[in-house]
Formats: structure tokens, C-alpha cells, sequence
């Protein structure tokens, strides 16, 4: 197969369009929006049948290890999430490379910052 070969009809119905990427990107956007559905229901319940509870109360439940790794999920779901639509969004909308690159790299770079942020929070929090 030739790189410089246009896209056949047949490509299109395998999914794969002139960038040959497929469906992965739009594939990986649905599966961490179908993770965050439990662990978003379970994070609100979670706060709210601790909305009365004091300082102590809170950090003991946080460290606890369920709690620990499953708000570490959330966070990597979330920020996974978040930086693949705003990559579609910037992709769709902006259309000067000059300013398309940088911005996809930024938005990416500021959700793997905010993840770690809060993920080192987490962790300080349960272990510290």
C-alpha cells in the first residue's frame, strides 16, 4: 500500500478516512465515557453521604485503599476524557495549523498537569 494513495470507498466503511487512524480515537472517548458513568454515580454518592461528616471523618474515608484507587480512576478517566473531546473540538473549529497544534498540545499537557495534580493529592492524602 502507497502512503500518498487516496482514501477508497472501502476505506471508509473499514473507518479508515485520510489520516488512516480508524475509529480509536472516537472508540477510546466512548469507553472512558462509559467508565465514568459508575465511578461519577459512586464519587456524588460518595460525597454526599459525606456531606455532614467533619474533617476526620472525610480523610479516613479517603484513605481508605477502595476509595484511593477508585478516585485515582476517576481522575485518569476524566482528564483522558476531557483532553480527547477538546482535541476533537480544537480539530473541528480551529482551522490554522499554526494555531491547532499548539492548542491540542496545550489542552493535552494541561490535563496530564491537572490529572497528576490531583492524583499526588490523593495519594499525599491517603498516605500522608
Amino acid at each position: 500500500m502507497t502512503r500518498n494513495r487516496r482514501p477508497s470507498p472501502f476505506d471508509h466503511t473499514q473507518g479508515l478516512g485520510s489520516a488512516r487512524e480508524g475509529v480509536g480515537h472516537w472508540w477510546t472517548q466512548r469507553v472512558t465515557a462509559v467508565a465514568l458513568v459508575p465511578l461519577t454515580l459512586w464519587f456524588a454518592g460518595a460525597l454526599m453521604a459525606h456531606a455532614r461528616s467533619d474533617y476526620g471523618a472525610v480523610i479516613h474515608w479517603l484513605r481508605e485503599p477502595v476509595t484511593t484507587v477508585l478516585i485515582v480512576q476517576l481522575l485518569i478517566a476524566l482528564f483522558y476524557h476531557m483532553a480527547l473531546g477538546l482535541q476533537v473540538v480544537i480539530e473541528d473549529y480551529v482551522h490554522d495549523d499554526r494555531l491547532k497544534i499548539p492548542a491540542v498540545i496545550g489542552t493535552q499537557l494541561v490535563s496530564v498537569a491537572l490529572a497528576v495534580a490531583g492524583i499526588v493529592a490523593v495519594l499525599r492524602t491517603a498516605f500522608g
